[in-house]
């Protein structure tokens, strides 16, 4: 018996419900930078950083396709690029609101 070939685009993550984002798994966008909520250099970068992840889980709530090409970040966490259903990078959208920076980028523009 033959095996069906994967239908999926390489580099395209399938994620099995438990691995999911929002289900626990560490990951990380591709290619920004954005404020960090635990480490926060300063009380503006901690809110910019709770912004930062409430707009992401807006954009993602209609839905999402996740392309991971293996890598992970020097943490263990898996470096993602997330697709919306219009074909917009999540990430572009977070640069393009001025809730994250690209990386790799210099100091910590939020604390200026």
């Amino acid at each position: 018996m033959q095996r069906r070939k994967s239908r999926r685009p390489q580099g395209h993550l399938r994620l099995r419900r438990r691995h999911r984002p929002q289900h626990g798994l560490k990951w990380r966008l591709l290619d920004i930078d954005a404020p960090e909520i635990q480490d926060a250099a300063c009380p503006r970068e901690r809110s910019l950083a709770l912004r930062s992840r409430d707009r992401l889980a807006q954009l993602m709530a209609p839905g999402y396709s996740i392309q991971w090409n293996g890598r992970r970040d020097r943490n263990k966490r898996a470096l993602l690029s997330v697709t919306l259903p219009d074909g917009r990078d999540a990430g572009r959208v977070l640069i393009e609101e001025g809730l994250a920076q690209p990386w790799p980028n210099v100091g910590n523009v939020w604390c200026e």
